[in-house]
């Protein structure tokens, strides 16, 4: 029997990558919350003093990088799974990712003037 193998085959890799996505994140956060449990960030200029290291803001923004790629594999599965209609599925996901590399963006221009000003 000859199997047929259909699809883009994302399966394993959406798989690795969503639970990469998922430790990396959980790393940050988790640190994130020893630095505020050991010196809490009051004010707008503490948070900005914070952001003003260029390792925290790196740190912050690869957070954000792999909250929006978390986001987009689950978001794409769902609209795979349950939008049946090819057009209106591809409507869908170019506005996903046109919305998520927006955000990606503005992130990058927020961090990076919080650190600079």
């Amino acid at each position: 029997m000859k199997r047929i193998v259909t699809g883009a085959h994302y399966g394993l890799r959406d798989w690795l990558a969503q639970r990469v996505t998922a430790v990396i994140m959980t790393i940050f956060v988790l640190c994130l919350a020893g630095t505020l449990l050991v010196s809490p960030l009051p004010d707008y200029p503490a948070w900005k003093s914070l952001l003003g290291n260029q390792w925290m803001r790196i740190a912050f923004f690869l957070f954000l990088i792999g909250l929006f790629w978390h986001a987009w594999i689950g978001i794409r599965n769902i609209l795979m799974d349950y939008v049946h209609a090819t057009g209106i599925r591809l409507a869908l996901q170019i506005g996903v990712i046109v919305s998520l590399l927006f955000y990606t963006v503005w992130s990058a221009e927020i961090l990076w003037a919080l650190g600079s000003a």
